[in-house]
């Protein structure tokens, strides 16, 4: 050491003018960040991105004034066994108190036009009286006085999304991202008025409760009992014979679990994972697998909650096939033979799981390679969002780790989801994850784990998925913000105008992939875009007088409803792209950025497929 410390200055000035030369640094030296380390981020473009950004929302809220628009959803209502006039709200009867006749409605577009200010109220019944040949009828109507700020309404999406592909750091990205839309809304109290208003409601209640308490404590228990390395060499030992059969297991689970979401997601990454990493099968493969057989099989199989929630947004007056609830039921269903992005997107998994990977893209390509020759689950750089509690076992000694820990959870995670879903309509999630864990915990016990030991793996799981739960919440808040906005509502307005009968479908899908890409949700992007684009595609079919209306109102139907689902699935700020990196351990926008190729290439060719049916067939 004392002739480390002697070395004269003589023999280290040449390796520091070496170092000197051999680093590019700023030509102003007062920039120079070696020597002010405090300047690096003056020279980083995410610090630039986000300070011009902020003075852009800042800009908004002083100086664009925004555009009310009024929403009219055509709602079917009916008279209950009490005489009470009630529509049917996500399968549960909910009452009109009064409906006041359309032409005296406050919430008319030519009312609107004419306020200098907000509206008084946002929402309003309003019934419409038509004599028809069949006599006279009433439609009704809920009226929404919604705002946007024009283009400047996609500006806290663009900042979340660029800014996670810029640092690769999600929290800051979505942070971000709210804080400018605050701004654009004029809501500078940060915490009561945009963090604790989002975060403290049912939706919020529901993530931290099921995502973060229940999944983080099943696979911390998991973790502690061995069961998930239990599962994968009992796989490994009967089925699996490498990476293209343990990845074909995922893509079959895929397929069964067709409920769809953040339900499907969640089941299949935490079953395949353990079985994935023992094959060496990169983090970016088994989490594009896990999100592109989600959404798009639950399009597919739509034996689900999509078409109990769809159809009652999808009413065009005066179309006998969309009249019922019934006939809108049987037109989902009639429409699936069009879901051509969900088939080449389970098509593309499936590829893959083979190890076709010629459509695939180069990252996804790299990340095969790596694994195979390295070991290496994740490119370098990378940051997973599952920690490193959750990555390893931690088995006390003397205790025997057995499949069964693993088999019968699964059983009742999916037993309770589709036999609630069945009886009720509603998939109990939270029911069938929280009798998972304390099933789990109990089998533990009774296997002579120590209660201390028991809670210890509890708490290692929740360690383990906080930061993704944290980035879940902040997700959800940015798209609330963006919505509020009126990001998605902005860009459906851009189809109000004429357009050729062949180039609708492909707009709607372009439309609903960036909304749905901008919020985050598929659902969310439904809400906004169903209830514009039928009476739309309705109007033009009548217009343009097409031979086969019904036809052209079902590949239409099949483009917002496949459009939605790219945009969410490919999206940083979506709920399912989070849970999938999470389950499978894989950095989040190394997820987006090798999922995004294929998935774009699967919504190209359904491009050209809807565009070729309506110019042949319609």
């Amino acid at each position: 050491m004392k002739k480390n410390n002697n070395d004269s200055e003589g023999s280290r000035q040449p390796s520091a003018t070496l170092e000197e030369s051999a680093t590019p640094t700023s030509s102003h030296p007062s920039l120079d960040t070696r020597r002010a380390p405090f300047l690096q981020p003056l020279l980083e473009p995410a610090f630039w991105v986000a300070i011009i950004s902020l003075i852009a929302g800042l800009y908004v809220s002083q100086s664009v004034e925004p555009q009310w628009r009024e929403q009219k959803t055509v709602i079917q209502v009916y008279e209950n066994a009490n005489g009470e006039l009630v529509y049917l709200n996500r399968g549960k009867e909910s009452r009109i108190d009064q409906a006041v006749p359309y032409e005296k409605a406050e919430l008319r577009q030519q009312n609107l036009d004419q306020l200098s200010g907000p509206p008084e109220i946002r929402q309003q019944w309003a019934v419409e009286t038509t004599l028809q040949p069949e006599g006279i009828k009433q439609q009704y109507f809920l009226l929404e006085a919604k705002f946007h700020f024009g283009a400047w309404s996609l500006l806290p999406a663009i900042v979340a999304i660029a800014l996670c592909l810029l640092t690769k750091e999600p929290l800051t990205a979505l942070l971000s991202g709210i804080i400018v839309g605050a701004f654009m809304l004029g809501r500078f109290d940060l915490t009561d008025q945009v963090l604790i208003s989002n975060l403290a409601t049912r939706n919020a209640a529901g993530v931290l409760l099921l995502y973060l308490w229940l999944l983080g404590g099943l696979l911390g228990i998991w973790s502690k009992t061995g069961a998930a390395q239990a599962f994968a060499t009992f796989m490994t030992q009967r089925f699996v014979r490498g990476p293209k059969s343990a990845k074909l297991v995922a893509w079959l689970l895929g397929v069964i679990f067709f409920q769809g979401g953040s339900v499907s997601t969640v089941l299949v990454g935490t079953t395949v994972k353990p079985l994935a990493d023992k094959e060496n099968i990169s983090h970016e493969e088994m989490s594009y697998i896990v999100d592109s057989t989600a959404s798009p099989i639950a399009a597919l199989l739509a034996f689900n909650a999509w078409p109990a929630y769809i159809q009652a947004l999808i009413f065009v007056p005066g179309v006998a096939f969309l009249a019922t609830e019934a006939d809108r039921i049987s037109f989902f269903f009639n429409s699936v033979p069009f879901s051509f992005y969900a088939m080449f997107a389970v098509l593309g998994t499936f590829l893959v799981s083979i190890e076709f990977t010629k459509f695939s893209g180069q990252g996804i390509r790299d990340a095969i390679k790596r694994s195979r020759s390295t070991g290496e689950l994740d490119a370098p750089g990378a940051r997973p969002l599952s920690a490193r509690e959750l990555e390893v076992s931690r088995v006390p000694k003397g205790y025997p780790p057995h499949v069964i820990e693993f088999f019968i959870p699964i059983i009742l995670i999916i037993g309770i989801a589709v036999g609630t879903f069945i009886i009720t309509g509603i998939p109990k999630v939270n029911w069938a994850f929280g009798t998972a864990l304390l099933v789990s915990a109990i089998i533990a016990l009774f296997k002579g784990m120590s209660l201390g030991n028991v809670i210890e793996g509890f708490g290692d799981g929740l360690k383990g998925v906080v930061v993704a739960s944290v980035i879940l919440m902040l997700a959800i808040t940015v798209g609330a913000i963006s919505k509020e906005a009126g990001g998605g509502f902005y860009l459906v307005e851009l189809l109000g105008r004429s357009i050729p009968y062949w180039l609708l479908p492909l707009s709607l899908q372009l439309i609903t992939m960036i909304t749905a890409f901008s919020t985050g949700t598929s659902w969310g992007t439904y809400a906004i875009a169903f209830p514009l684009a039928m009476p739309l595609a309705w109007a033009v079919a009548s217009s343009q007088g097409l031979a086969n209306p019904e036809l052209y109102m079902a590949v239409c139907f099949a483009t917002v409803l496949n459009g939605s689902v790219y945009g969410d699935q490919c999206s940083p700020i979506s709920d399912t792209t989070i849970l999938s990196a999470m389950t499978t351990g894989c950095d989040l926008m190394d997820h987006v950025k090798t999922q995004i190729v294929p998935a774009s290439l699967a919504a190209s060719c359904a491009a050209l497929l809807w565009t070729l049916v309506v110019l042949l067939i319609a």
